[in-house]
């Protein structure tokens, strides 16, 4: 029996039963493309609070997972912006000629590497600023996404949304906007696991490879909570030069 909204709706996703067997990354781009349609087009404008989860989820008929995912491709396209503790917000419909990094741009893994150059230079800076300027406030939400990536990990997820709002948070710490906005039109998608699909398991062998993610995580954070600035610089290095010979080995290796 097909399941559908009441007509009328603009944007509105209409889910039928073979809808409803798709895979959470199919719905969760079903509910990207109805948003992001109301903010192109003026529907939802710049500053406005998007519906609560419960409120989308109610909506379109899908789980809070699938929300969260949406919420963070929303989010990585600039589109929104998360307030934590308030909300989402509205940021507007994007600027066609801003620099950015398409998807297309991260096909391959050599592509992925580049990226990651591109951040060593640009996050091991923000790292050593950060150590610098820190709030308690920036600590507390960086050490709020390393508990969410922990969390992520043991529930058997791959943490990219968590992984991604760390190193945000870090560049929000730096107290210089440009770093935060450069983050914000980067996206999650240079997050390498981006690339993945985040529907499958994680088995132990990644489970475990994750945890040592976030171990690094935490070394970078405590070096910013000491503001022990080189230390900070050197521990963002490792953690992305680790991620990127990890990636070079896969090209050299792609068995």
């Amino acid at each position: 029996m097909s399941r559908r909204r009441p007509e009328g709706l603009p944007g509105e996703l209409v889910l039928t039963d073979s809808a409803t067997a798709r895979r959470p990354r199919t719905l969760a781009l079903g509910v990207v493309e109805a948003l992001s349609d109301r903010i192109r087009d003026g529907r939802l404008a710049p500053g406005t609070k998007l519906p609560t989860e419960a409120e989308v989820m109610a909506e379109f008929g899908v789980s809070r997972t699938v929300v969260r995912e949406a919420l963070s491709k929303l989010q990585a396209g600039g589109l929104v912006e998360t307030r934590h503790g308030v909300g989402t917000f509205v940021v507007g419909p994007g600027d066609a000629s801003a620099f950015r990094i398409e998807p297309q741009q991260l096909a391959t893994l050599r592509d992925v590497i580049a990226v990651l150059e591109l951040r060593i230079g640009v996050e091991t800076e923000a790292a050593g600023l950060a150590a610098q300027r820190r709030s308690e406030a920036n600590l507390s939400a960086m050490r709020r996404a390393i508990a969410e990536f922990a969390q992520a990990v043991e529930e058997g997820r791959d943490a990219v949304a968590a992984d991604f709002q760390l190193h945000t948070e870090i560049a929000r710490a730096t107290q210089n906007e440009h770093f935060a906005g450069l983050m914000a039109t980067l996206g999650a998608r240079i997050i390498p696991r981006a690339r993945l699909d985040p529907a499958e398991a994680v088995d132990p062998q990644r489970q475990a490879y994750l945890r040592r993610v976030n171990a690094e995580h935490e070394s970078i954070v405590d070096a910013i909570a000491a503001q022990d600035v080189e230390a900070a610089r050197a521990a963002m290095r490792t953690h992305l030069a680790n991620s990127r010979e990890r990636r070079r080995r896969a090209v050299a290796d792609p068995q």
